[in-house]
């Protein structure tokens, strides 16, 4: 008796680990379908959504299909997003207009979810874009995203975010960059939860900051750390205080197909920016590692590269 309920132990764990490894699969044949339909200029939220998911069986791959149409068809309303504008958010306008503030990105992949019998909700939050931002909480919530359920356990419910997916603005939000990211899309809910916080902790899908204080005390994290998959990175403070004759140790794991050739380190702003300094660093059991020495007093952002795109950024103060 006790081998046989080891046995039923032993296979409903299998399953249960199993059932959670199968999400996240690879998404490239979905991906190139979507591309190939196009803008669909001429439908209407309905028939967009038919359109994209018609032959498509699996619910996730489903969900991918309407993320990546809209991450690459909407744009980024930049002049919205800065006044905080909100009047045209709901799907209808987004699909008329081809643009949206948060909010309209995360109505509009809520919408066309249920469409499709997947169950996606909006959620309100925060986010940082800057050194500016580190210990400095947002008075309002400046961002909206959404979650969504594939199954009936909590790992089942997954993190995404069609509006950082689709491209970028510039530093005044007076201008938009298309360039999509995948991997905004059931996001790795760890680094995710350094990212965002949410307006109600029951949306942080895992373990995260305590509250919006000390989520404004991380460090800004960067559209690249998604595509490396960055995890656990130290220090955890974005604020460091450090002294000319001090070095500051820094690490964080990464997907183990990063494959990271070279680690470098942007100091300053504007015209007191420097060149990309090259970081001499190590990888042991997954941990990327290394050390570097401030030596100008001063206050300036310092930003992590990894292969030229930017990882972190953290607010650095220097004395002697």
């Amino acid at each position: 008796m006790k081998n046989i309920f080891l046995l039923l132990l032993i296979f409903l764990l299998f399953n249960h680990h199993s059932s959670a490894q199968n999400y996240k699969k690879n998404y490239s044949v979905t991906d190139a379908l979507t591309q190939k339909l196009g803008a669909l200029d001429s439908l209407n939220v309905a028939r967009i959504t038919d359109t994209l998911t018609r032959t498509l069986g699996d619910k996730e791959q489903k969900a991918r299909a309407i993320f990546f149409w809209i991450a690459n068809n909407i744009a980024i309303d930049a002049k919205a997003v800065k006044s905080n504008d909100q009047r045209k958010s709901a799907p209808e306008d987004v699909i008329r207009l081809r643009k949206a503030t948060p909010l309209g990105f995360a109505k509009l992949l809520q919408e066309m979810s249920s469409m499709v019998n997947i169950r996606c909700l909006v959620v309100d939050g925060y986010t940082k874009n800057n050194v500016d931002d580190i210990n400095n909480p947002a008075d309002e919530i400046n961002h909206s995203w959404n979650v969504l359920q594939l199954g009936q356990s909590p790992d089942q419910w997954f993190f995404a975010d069609t509006y950082n997916a689709s491209g970028f603005t510039d530093k005044k939000i007076s201008s938009f960059t298309p360039e999509f990211t995948g991997a905004y899309f059931f996001a790795d809910k760890a680094l995710f939860n350094l990212d965002y916080y949410p307006d109600n902790s029951a949306w942080q899908l895992g373990g995260g900051p305590k509250n919006k204080k000390d989520f404004y005390a991380l460090p800004v994290i960067k559209k690249a750390a998604y595509t490396i998959g960055l995890k656990k990175p130290v220090p955890m403070n974005g604020f460091i205080k450090t002294k000319t004759k001090s070095k500051v140790n820094f690490s964080f794991t990464c997907s183990t197909d990063a494959g990271i050739e070279n680690i470098s380190m942007l100091i300053g702003e504007g015209k007191k920016m420097q060149k990309p300094e090259p970081m001499n660093f190590t990888v042991q059991n997954g941990l990327l590692s290394f050390s570097y020495q401030f030596k100008t007093e001063d206050t300036y952002p310092v930003k992590i590269l990894a292969d030229g795109k930017e990882i972190m950024e953290y607010l650095v103060e220097v004395s002697e």
